[in-house]
């Protein structure tokens, strides 16, 4: 079964720092672009960052540039989001999801209709 699992939200200060992890089960993640999203309440998804398969390239959403980074490490099969100086506005329920290198398009880096697999979510609060 082929499977995405976010892990690493949780409740942190304003200006702290997390890093939410998304590990891939039963396939490989570095045969997939990676794009992470997030959700609040009332609000429509929307990107945050994207890395292409082989990590050459990086793409980040204005809400995130200078803040977040999505390393990936292709022998844990795991792609990451660092998030710093974290801000109340990036409450929300994050997501990672796949899509194969030949459907990316600039244009279309955050189209959550050409991502095909998607984690269950996992909760950042930022409170304090």
């Amino acid at each position: 079964q082929l499977q995405l699992v976010e892990s690493g939200g949780g409740l942190v200060q304003p200006g702290g720092s997390l890093r939410l992890s998304c590990a891939g089960s039963g396939f490989t993640l570095d045969n997939y672009y990676i794009g992470w999203f997030r959700q609040a309440p009332g609000k429509e998804r929307e990107g945050v960052s994207c890395i292409s398969s082989n990590g050459g390239r990086v793409y980040y959403a204005d809400s995130g540039k200078g803040r977040f980074t999505i390393p990936r490490d292709n022998a844990k099969n795991t792609v990451y989001l660092q998030m710093n100086s974290l801000k109340p506005e990036d409450t929300a329920t994050y997501y990672c999801a796949a899509r194969p290198p030949s459907t990316f398009a600039s244009a279309t880096t955050f189209s959550t209709s050409r991502y095909i697999y998607w984690g269950q979510g996992t909760q950042v609060t930022v409170s304090s």
